[in-house]
């Protein structure tokens, strides 16, 4: 056990301590890396379905109304974090156990594919709560419609676009998960992720499971929203662009690229080059 100190970890003991979470990462048994993964991926969902229904109200200040939403955004990390679960874009950073030879690339993609597949999972199941609880009826379908608006937004994109806001959401993301490896308490945990994760999502960026959520989501939303007749947008014209292949293709593999580069290369192997790497 560490020995207890007010003090924040320094930048070097905190490579330290993810390189040796990440080799514990790769060790786990199968069944609870998968489980918890699916935990992850509902968490996230959850943190991503309440930034749709707290921003799905038009204000005079959408600045500010997107400032707030971003904040209950953070939800989802939070839980990860602190309630225990995995996260695809969070191990990115096993990046740093493998690159000093502490794992091998076989584990680090075993790792990141169970979890991928896990937080998968885990999004789609949120997706069919909500829709059976018809959720994204509320006000009168607003809620809804709010969330088709903004997936349709993702996925206008060009390949080049969703792969760069990947980068950059990841590079938050990661730098969220470095500083609570900085932390003694859960509110030194809650304060450090705060901020990271609001800037990725204020400014935009894309966040591939938080994607696995919301385009689905809006797939099915949109549906419902035919339905029961009470969306005031085209839903055939948006039908022809909200689909699973332009989901997968367009937005979750370029976005998904994207993360991992901004995760994995400019904090994990940038940090490891500074802090590990034998002079």
């Amino acid at each position: 056990m560490d020995n207890f100190s007010i003090d924040a970890y320094t930048p070097a003991e905190i490579a330290k301590r993810i390189e040796q979470a990440s080799i514990a990462k790769t060790k786990a048994q199968f069944q609870k890396v998968l489980a918890l993964a699916i935990l992850a991926g509902i968490f996230i969902a959850l943190g991503a379905t309440l930034f749709i229904y707290v921003t799905h109200q038009a204000v005079s200040s959408i600045v500010l109304l997107k400032l707030v939403g971003s904040i209950c955004f953070c939800l989802g990390l939070i839980l990860v974090v602190v309630a225990g679960a995995e996260l695809f874009t969070g191990n990115n950073l096993l990046v740093i156990a493998y690159v000093d030879h502490k794992i091998t690339l076989k584990q680090l993609l075993l790792n990141w594919s169970v979890v991928y597949i896990g937080n998968f999972i885990g999004a789609l199941i949120l997706v069919v709560l909500l829709f059976f609880s018809k959720h994204w009826l509320t006000h009168d379908g607003a809620v809804g419609i709010h969330l088709v608006k903004v997936a349709t937004n993702k996925l206008s994109y060009t390949f080049i676009q969703a792969f760069t806001l990947g980068i950059l959401c990841n590079l938050l993301v990661c730098l969220a998960v470095w500083l609570c490896f900085a932390c003694h308490s859960v509110t030194d945990k809650i304060l450090a992720i705060i901020f990271p994760i609001t800037a990725f999502v204020v400014l935009g960026f894309e966040h591939s499971v938080a994607n696995m959520n919301l385009i689905p989501a809006a797939i099915f939303a949109l549906e419902q929203l035919g339905q029961a007749d009470v969306s005031s947008i085209n839903t055939e014209l948006i039908a022809e662009h909200l689909t699973w292949s332009n989901f997968l293709l367009s937005n979750l593999l370029p976005v998904t690229l994207g993360n991992i580069v901004g995760g994995g290369l400019f904090v994990g192997l940038t940090y490891w080059f500074i802090y590990i790497r034998s002079n």
